[in-house]
C-alpha cells in the first residue's frame, strides 16, 4: 500500500498551446530544406538515408497533424512545479485503485514523455488491459530539465544525480512517501543514480538499459566470458566502432550541433532517428515501407520530433550528455555507492546490446533481482511495445506491493 502525505509544494496545471504560426513556420522550413545527394552505400553506414528523410519530410509537411498529439497530451493531467530553480513539467495520473503503487518513469534521448504516454492506460488501469486491480500504479512522467516543456537549466550541474534528487523531491511533493522508479536510455542513468542515493521513499528500481555497462564492462564479465557475455561484448564493440557519433558530439560539443537542431527541422529529425541500428531500421521501415513496428508508427515518431522542434529543446537536451560526462569526471576514482534496494531489469532483443543476467547481478550485488528476457521490443521499448512494457513493470515490482 502506498502512503501519501500533504506538502506545501506549488503545483500549477499545464496545457500545451502552440500557435498556428509556429506550425506554419515548421512547414515552410521543411519545404525550404537543402537536400544532400544520395548516400553512396546501400545501407546506413554513411548515416540516415535520403529516401527515409524524403518520405519523413513529405509526411511531416503534408499528412501530419500536431493538434492530434497536443490533444492527446492535454487529455492527461499535466503540471509544472519549480524544483531546485527549474520549472519541471510532468504528467501525473492517479489510478482509480486506491492501493496503487506510485511509480516515476524517466524518458531518455532522443525521447520525451511522448514515448511513455501509451503506457499510462496499462499501468494506471490494468483491469482494462488484462491485469488485476492490485497491479495498478499511480504514474508520474516528468520531462527532464532541458527537454520538452521543462525549462532549460541556467547553471551547470544538472546530471543524473541532481535530476534523481529532484525526482525524489517531486514525489515527496506529490505526497508519495513510498514509491518505485523506472528509466531507459538517459532515464536509466537517472534511475540508477536514484538507487544509489539512499532516498528514504524509494523502495525499488527497474531499468531496460544497464547503465553500469557503459563504464568498465569487462568488470561485469566472467573470465573467460560466457557465450551470452561474449555476444553482448561484441554488440557493444560494434556500437562503439560505428554507432556513437551522436553520443560523442553531445557529450563533448552539444552547443555545436545545437545550431542545426534549432534552425532546421530536417537536421533535427535526422539527428534524432540516427540513434541505434535496430531503432533506425524500424523507423525507416515505418516511413519507406509503411510497416511500423508495434507502436513505433510514423505519427508517433513525428509526434516526438515535433515536440522537440516546437519547444526548441534540441540543444538543451543534447547538453544532458555533456552534464552526465562532467558528473563522471567529478566522480573519477571514486567507487559509486552500492544499490541497496531491489532491482528489476528487462532485456529487450533490439536493445543496443542484449544484457546477460550475469551482468545485472554483478552490477547490483547483494540485492533482490528481477530479470527477464522478452522476445520483442528494442531501445524504445515502452514506446514500441507499451502493453508488454507495462506487464514487465507489474511483474518486476509485484514483490514490493
Amino acid at each position: 500500500m502506498s502512503t501519501t502525505v500533504q506538502t506545501g509544494i506549488d503545483i500549477q496545471p499545464f496545457q500545451s498551446e502552440f500557435p498556428q504560426k509556429a506550425l506554419n513556420d515548421l512547414r515552410e522550413r521543411i519545404a525550404a530544406t537543402r537536400w544532400p545527394t544520395k548516400e553512396l552505400v546501400s545501407d546506413r553506414s554513411q548515416g540516415v538515408q535520403l529516401a527515409t528523410m524524403k518520405e519523413l519530410a513529405r509526411y511531416w509537411a503534408t499528412d501530419y497533424d500536431w493538434r492530434k498529439a497536443e490533444a492527446k497530451l492535454n487529455a492527461l493531467p499535466q503540471f509544472k512545479t519549480e524544483i531546485d530553480g527549474v520549472d519541471i513539467h510532468f504528467i501525473h495520473v492517479e489510478s482509480r485503485h486506491e492501493d496503487a503503487l506510485p511509480l516515476i518513469m524517466t524518458h531518455g534521448w532522443p525521447g520525451s514523455v511522448m514515448e511513455l504516454i501509451d503506457t499510462v492506460g496499462p499501468l494506471t488501469d490494468p483491469t482494462a488491459h488484462g491485469g488485476k486491480a492490485e497491479d495498478a500504479f499511480h504514474l508520474v512522467l516528468p520531462s527532464m530539465p532541458g527537454y520538452g516543456f521543462s525549462d532549460e537549466p541556467t547553471e551547470l550541474g544538472w546530471g543524473p544525480i541532481r535530476i534523481g534528487r529532484a525526482w525524489d523531491e517531486l514525489m515527496r511533493g506529490l505526497g508519495y512517501t513510498r514509491y518505485v522508479a523506472q528509466g531507459g536510455d538517459v532515464g536509466s542513468q537517472v534511475t540508477d543514480a536514484m538507487g544509489r542515493l539512499a532516498l528514504d521513499g524509494l523502495i525499488g528500481i527497474h531499468t531496460n538499459l544497464l547503465t553500469p555497462a557503459l563504464g568498465d564492462v569487462q568488470a561485469l564479465s566472467a573470465s573467460p566470458p560466457t557465450k551470452e557475455e561474449r555476444a553482448a561484448l561484441d554488440q557493444l564493440d560494434a556500437f562503439h566502432a560505428t554507432g556513437t557519433g551522436y553520443f560523442v558530439e553531445q557529450a563533448t560539443r552539444p552547443e555545436t550541433i545545437g545550431y542545426a537542431l534549432l534552425d532546421s527541422p530536417i537536421a533535427l529529425a535526422a539527428w534524432m532517428i540516427d540513434h541505434d541500428t535496430d531503432a533506425y531500421e524500424k523507423i525507416a521501415r515505418a516511413f519507406v515501407d509503411k510497416e511500423p513496428s508495434g507502436n513505433l508508427t510514423r505519427e508517433h515518431i513525428v509526434d516526438n520530433i515535433t515536440l522537440y522542434w516546437l519547444t526548441g529543446t534540441g540543444a538543451s537536451a543534447a547538453r544532458s550528455y555533456w552534464e552526465e560526462g562532467q558528473e563522471g569526471v567529478r566522480a573519477a576514482g571514486q567507487a559509486p555507492p552500492p544499490v541497496s534496494i531491489p532491482v528489476g531489469f528487462t532485456s529487450f532483443p533490439g536493445e543496443i546490446w542484449r544484457t546477460p543476467r550475469s551482468w545485472v547481478e554483478r552490477a547490483y550485488p547483494n540485492v533482490p533481482i528481477y530479470f527477464n528476457e522478452v522476445d520483442k521490443g528494442g531501445h524504445f521499448a515502452a514506446w514500441e511495445e507499451p502493453e508488454l512494457f507495462a506487464e514487465e513493470l507489474r511483474s518486476a515490482f509485484q514483490p514490493l506491493r
